[in-house]
């Protein structure tokens, strides 16, 4: 809660200020942030019995909520179902209202978790200020202020008007053309949107092909995916220089190879940043990586003993489930006499929710080469349920390995997969179950599946690894791996 104008505050050291307070003066847990690593580190708290104090300096749910997968998937969700620009806008308004609510200071204060609005910086390990009062954690602090937009060195960027995800969900108009900065995951799926919406849309990637962290096979069919529905995709094309057109806040991207591209609106979606800037962690003993990351170790504890931090502040895999599990692990182990809880990130799961969607965990099969990998491929072609639907994109990859000791017996140990389809991200989530189980392939191949659906293409894969199933078997792994399979 924000303090009156009215109230009159007498500064004294370090800020603090004798006015009434409006919150607890200390607590067992701080939390700075309030997205979704705030939330996993403030309710998993709550429930192990410690007090909490949540500070957030904007809105109560972060990114995630206001400007990233809810809006972003609920627009998705509304261009595939035909809807209009107006309509589908309405709909990641509504949405975002409708999970804003669950999570606001009135639904945290019910459950026993004190807000507190306002910029919060460290006054020692052991306590921030905020509003010009001091907090004390009798136990820890968590630091989880999440990321911003990266926002890339190109000449003439900062002279022309840009989007960026924090900025998107406020536009009123439908731009006729929208150029992408990006071929990572926000940029395919808001092209993927605003193509279905009918914008003009082209997508500028310095790599070599979209998504460059997925398997090869995975970005070819989704390059053709989103070619077929109009969009332009420019890949190997670093821009050189920004600048503005002749069209009211229109711009021009000029590539490394010499040709330009030109819009009515500009998308910057090229990454994001870890958000540091104000917190003063010099003061907690809290040191950060080269890249800006506040530096943890697997459980979660930065370089100061009482401190520490989770999701996209300390963790390149940023992603909202990875924020909640370890804003959640975080608390738990800051709470705990020895923090033995460690974030697996080999177990994380991600999806990119284009359509086809494209669903990842794991090695690819490059990256398993070196590990004596064996491959299992599966083109949803052959699958009866994508027949039926006539969505037959993608395929199914699931990856293994020798087992310690037991080498390939039950089918080895389950190293990675990739699947692209229309629901890829529900169908890995078996996958994701088997490997964080420790589960042999076997099991996979032996479960029954209902007929037909999605997730029957994950045990046809599977049976590859012991035999001869639907004319196709497994294979080595090729550290070599193209799109061909």
């Amino acid at each position: 809660m924000t303090h009156t104008a009215d109230v009159q505050a007498v500064e004294q050291t370090d800020g603090v200020t004798t006015e009434p307070r409006s919150h607890p003066e200390q607590a067992d847990i701080v939390v700075i942030g309030g997205g979704s690593a705030g939330l996993g580190a403030g309710r998993t708290a709550r429930r192990r019995g410690a007090s909490v104090v949540l500070i957030e300096k904007a809105a109560i749910g972060g990114d995630c909520t206001f400007t990233g997968c809810v809006p972003s998937k609920a627009l998705l969700e509304a261009a595939g179902r035909g809807q209009s620009f107006d309509q589908a806008m309405a709909e990641a308004r509504r949405a975002i209202a409708t999970v804003a609510a669950t999570e606001d200071a009135s639904a945290l204060g019910r459950e026993g978790i004190a807000v507190v609005i306002g910029s919060a910086r460290f006054a020692d390990p052991a306590s921030v200020l905020v509003n010009g009062e001091r907090i004390r954690a009798t136990k820890a602090v968590v630091i989880a202020t999440g990321a911003a937009p990266a926002v890339p060195p190109i000449p003439g960027l900062e002279s022309v008007s840009y989007l960026t995800n924090e900025t998107l969900f406020e536009i009123e108009k439908q731009p006729s053309s929208l150029a992408i900065l990006g071929g990572g995951p926000i940029g395919v799926e808001m092209a993927d949107a605003f193509s279905r919406l009918g914008s003009s849309v082209t997508i500028v990637e310095a790599a070599e092909r979209i998504l460059p962290r997925e398997e090869p096979l995975a970005s070819a069919v989704l390059a053709s995916a989103l070619q077929d529905r109009g969009v332009t995709i420019a890949c190997g094309a670093p821009v050189t220089r920004v600048e503005a057109t002749d069209v009211p806040s229109g711009v021009r991207l000029h590539l490394a190879e010499g040709k330009a591209v030109e819009a009515e609106v500009l998308l910057v979606a090229v990454g994001r940043t870890p958000t540091t800037e104000g917190l003063d962690l010099a003061r907690a003993g809290v040191e950060v990586t080269g890249r800006g990351f506040i530096h943890v170790d697997a459980r979660l504890r930065t370089t100061a003993r009482r401190v520490f931090a989770a999701g996209d502040v300390a963790e390149p895999l940023q992603f909202t489930h990875v924020a909640y599990r370890t804003g959640s692990l975080a608390a738990t182990n800051a709470l705990s006499p020895l923090p033995v809880l460690r974030f697996r990130p080999e177990f994380v799961p991600w999806v990119t929710f284009t359509s086809p969607e494209v669903a990842r965990i794991g090695l690819t099969e490059a990256e398993a080469a070196r590990h004596g990998a064996r491959v299992a491929y599966l083109p949803m072609e052959e699958v009866d349920r994508a027949i039926a639907a006539g969505r037959t994109r993608g395929f199914v990859k699931l990856i293994v390995g020798p087992r310690f000791g037991l080498r390939n017996l039950g089918g080895g140990r389950l190293l990675g997969a990739t699947i692209v389809a229309e629901r890829a991200g529900e169908m890995l989530q078996e996958v994701v179950l088997a490997m964080r189980a420790g589960m042999f392939p076997a099991r996979l191949a032996l479960t029954i599946h209902a007929y037909p659906t999605w997730s029957t293409a994950v045990q046809q894969a599977a049976a590859q690894f012991f035999g001869e199933y639907g004319g196709r078997r497994a294979r080595p792994a090729s550290a070599d791996a193209e799109v061909a399979s």
